[in-house]
């Protein structure tokens, strides 16, 4: 099952998927909609980590299935892209329960870790046999952690010694290891190493009182002198460059997240609008209802259009650091908006969970600030036509 046509106008699901790929996403739509929507309110009200779904979600082999891998090993990028939009149209702390395991924790292995090092861990990764996440940013660091990193690794013999704090690590609390990112202190560089989780030195702490994505663990974490053996560390990342380039394989993801949001939010904003009594009738009749659900269906429309050519452009090699910046700011942009619609179509019923809209309305607020903040992309792009920096006075 690709997206129904109210959501896929230009019918990329049908052009760019085959039949193994549709069956694929229409046994996750079927699992999350059976297994995960009856609670869905419920978890994220009550702040609920639904990691059981872990389990279920890995035996859809959604990964590694032969039947999916194409020339090099790896699925279709496009199907790994509609396997964002669903995860994202259902609800985004889902989608972080499993996209933080096979898409950012596997990605950093894959990328970072030496042959030998992936070899042994990355079957284990796809089945969530060895679950992990990712640890960069940092206390009183975020955008500018690159050139702030606080947490240092330094050299004990045949290991290293890490001390330091991160901050609003996802799955950081259900995972068996913590890739963290840290500055060498004899040369300066970012090194990044596979820390478990239990390790004597290793704290967590839940993050609380959270507007979004309610049901992702976010945790707080201190290292106080953890000892990690030299093999643990990921072999290919010797310097922040490297890690930026790790994450930079990854910037067309965005606009699957954001198209998948928003067609969440529209499709929820046009069920409640068809079963909404107002004088007598459904207010999806009403001209205003239905001028706001055309604007939220265009966005979502304009987004999945603009995730499908940045999936291109990242296949050919031909994705450059200002495209994806401007496709994080725009598209963050359009689910702020597309969801505000869909809060207001909902009206006093649109701030209770129950109907969906005020969840996607808080989720979208931390999609809008972890996908590098709408400022930051700004002075990417700023920088790229101008030619004139502002990161600096």
């Amino acid at each position: 099952m690709t997206p129904s046509p109210a959501t896929d106008l230009l019918g990329y699901g049908e052009e760019l998927l085959d039949d193994v790929e549709r069956e694929k996403l229409s046994a996750l739509r079927e699992l999350l909609d059976r297994r995960a929507r009856p609670q869905l309110a419920q978890w994220w009200e009550a702040a609920h980590c639904p990691e059981h779904l872990r389990g279920e979600l890995a035996a859809l082999d959604l990964e590694d299935d032969p039947a999916l891998l194409r020339e090099g090993g790896h699925p279709s990028p496009y199907y790994v892209g509609f396997k964002h939009f669903e995860f994202q149209r259902f609800d985004a702390s889902i989608g972080t329960l499993y996209g933080g395991q096979v898409g950012m924790f596997r990605t950093v292995v894959r990328e970072g870790g030496t042959a030998e090092q992936v070899a042994e861990l990355d079957p284990l990764i796809g089945r969530f046999d060895y679950t992990g996440c990712f640890a960069l940013t940092e206390p009183d660091h975020g955008s500018d952690v690159a050139r702030g990193l606080e947490t240092t690794a330094t050299r004990d013999g045949d290991g290293w010694r890490i001390t330091g704090r991160k901050r609003w690590i996802g799955n950081a609390a259900i995972s068996d290891v913590i890739v963290v990112v840290a500055r060498d202190s004899s040369d300066g560089d970012a090194k990044a190493f596979l820390v478990p989780r239990d390790a004597p030195g290793v704290a967590l702490s839940d993050i609380t009182g959270k507007i979004a994505l309610r049901m992702v663990r976010n945790a707080d974490i201190v290292l106080d002198d953890v000892h990690v053996p030299e093999s643990q560390r990921l072999g290919r990342i010797s310097s922040f460059r490297d890690v930026a380039a790790i994450l930079g394989s990854l910037r067309y993801v965005i606009g699957w997240n954001a198209a998948g949001m928003q067609a969440g939010a529209y499709e929820a904003a046009l069920a409640y609008a068809l079963r909404r009594q107002q004088f007598g009738r459904p207010i999806a009749g009403f001209q205003l209802i239905q001028e706001k659900l055309t604007r939220m269906l265009g966005n979502a429309t304009a987004t999945l259009a603009f995730a499908v050519r940045l999936t291109d452009l990242r296949h050919r090699g031909m994705l450059t650091e200002p495209v994806a910046a401007l496709a994080k700011t725009w598209a963050a942009d359009r689910v702020r908006e597309t969801v505000a619609l869909g809060r207001e179509i909902g009206g006093a019923e649109g701030i209770r969970v129950d109907t969906d809209l005020a969840r996607y309305f808080a989720d979208a607020e931390a999609v809008y600030t972890f996908e590098g903040t709408h400022e930051m992309n700004s002075l990417i792009v700023g920088r790229s036509i101008t030619g004139l920096s502002a990161f600096t006075g």
